[in-house]
């Protein structure tokens, strides 16, 4: 007799689906390989080369756990950003700690109050522990933190996400902008701070919040600025006893010892993140050439990748993403309206822009065609 395991009403009725289709997916999916990762918003440039050294000394060690208290890292993060170590803690990238995060907090029924087309893997985990989703539109290219405001006002949500800089649209606030707009949250709302990003910015984009404020909640990461994304370390910086509440929830053993070690070593290499910040503004300069050269129009970034305007709607931009794929380079798009009329290139060296900007021509004219 075939029997299924007897799954939750809330799992049963959750659609079989995932945030993001990863390019390995499509590759297997096409039968071809991609020439051109471009989409997924990693750092092409790579990870500090001490990084590298780092982990593979570690791996003599592999066969020892890691850290649960990821002790070293945690204390080598609380002094960069003059912290304590009971501010900080680590888990596998900011997507494992959302998860702990809306776990900690969001019951089913749960008000949480987001951007309509912000990251979708937040809004993932909160369908996941059966929390109700509040959406409000961009204003323009922008989140609207007065509409999410005011939202939170009418709904009392246990969460309110921002994300500064912004993903899809590579778009960012003032510091100030975001600081005063938890200075206005309604009591007992929390703020999720995204700020995946934010090594990569202009100057003046990070807020200045209060590491004990117990009103936010600011996640970081090693995927963007330190070329890491396939590593999975992500931190959050938080008042003590949001942090110690992580400790009911989290896996202890996420962190393996070749992450530490890599994270550490990338952390003390600034000047690498300093090179990978030049390569980047140059790639963005370049991507915008490249989207003028072909009649688009380029928006402003904030972050590792730049948002190019197709001038149409959106079943225009899916079928450029799809012939970009069929010649070997790998897109993505936003996928909600009215921005799902862009497609979305991350930055990367002269040699991939080079296959990109061969590439775009054709996309458009068989997408137009």
């Amino acid at each position: 007799m075939t029997q299924s395991p007897r799954y939750t009403p809330l799992v049963q009725s959750l659609p079989a689906t995932v945030p993001f289709v990863g390019p390995e997916t499509a590759e297997r999916a096409s039968g071809h390989h991609f020439t051109a990762r471009l989409g997924a918003n990693e750092n092409t440039f790579g990870p500090s080369p001490r990084a590298i050294a780092a982990m593979a000394a570690a791996a003599q060690d592999v066969w020892m756990y890691g850290d649960p208290e990821n002790h070293d890292l945690r204390g080598a993060l609380a002094a960069h950003h003059g912290v304590t170590p009971d501010h900080i803690v680590v888990g596998e990238g900011i997507d494992g700690l959302l998860g702990y995060l809306v776990r900690l907090v969001v019951e089913p029924g749960d008000a949480v109050v987001t951007s309509d087309g912000a990251y979708p893997t937040f809004n993932f985990h909160v369908a996941g522990f059966g929390g109700l989703l509040h959406k409000e539109p961009y204003i323009g290219n922008h989140e609207d933190p007065e509409a999410l405001l005011a939202r939170a006002a009418e709904v009392q949500p246990k969460l309110l996400y921002v994300a500064n800089p912004d993903n899809p649209m590579g778009s960012h606030h003032p510091g100030t902008v975001i600081a005063d707009m938890a200075a206005r949250l309604p009591e007992g709302v929390l703020m999720v701070l995204d700020e995946a990003y934010i090594d990569l910015a202009p100057p003046g984009t990070e807020a200045r919040i209060d590491a004990d404020d117990p009103r936010v909640i600011r996640f970081r990461t090693f995927s963007k600025g330190y070329g890491m994304a396939g590593l999975r370390v992500g931190y959050a910086i938080a008042a003590p006893g949001l942090v110690s509440a992580f400790n009911k929830v989290r896996n202890h053993f996420g962190m393996g010892r070749i992450a530490q070690a890599g994270a550490l070593a990338a952390l003390a290499d600034q000047d690498w993140l300093a090179h990978v910040r030049n390569e980047v503004a140059t790639s963005r300069d370049r991507l915008t050439v490249i989207a003028h050269d072909n009649g688009l129009t380029p928006l402003p970034s904030a972050t590792n990748f730049v948002t190019i305007d197709c001038g149409a709607n959106g079943d225009f931009a899916r079928a450029v993403v799809r012939e970009l794929a069929a010649r070997g380079i790998f897109i993505r798009m936003p996928f909600v309206a009215p921005h799902d009329r862009c497609i979305r290139v991350s930055c990367g060296p002269a040699a991939l822009m080079d296959k990109f900007a061969a590439a775009l021509p054709k996309a458009l004219a068989a997408a137009r065609g």
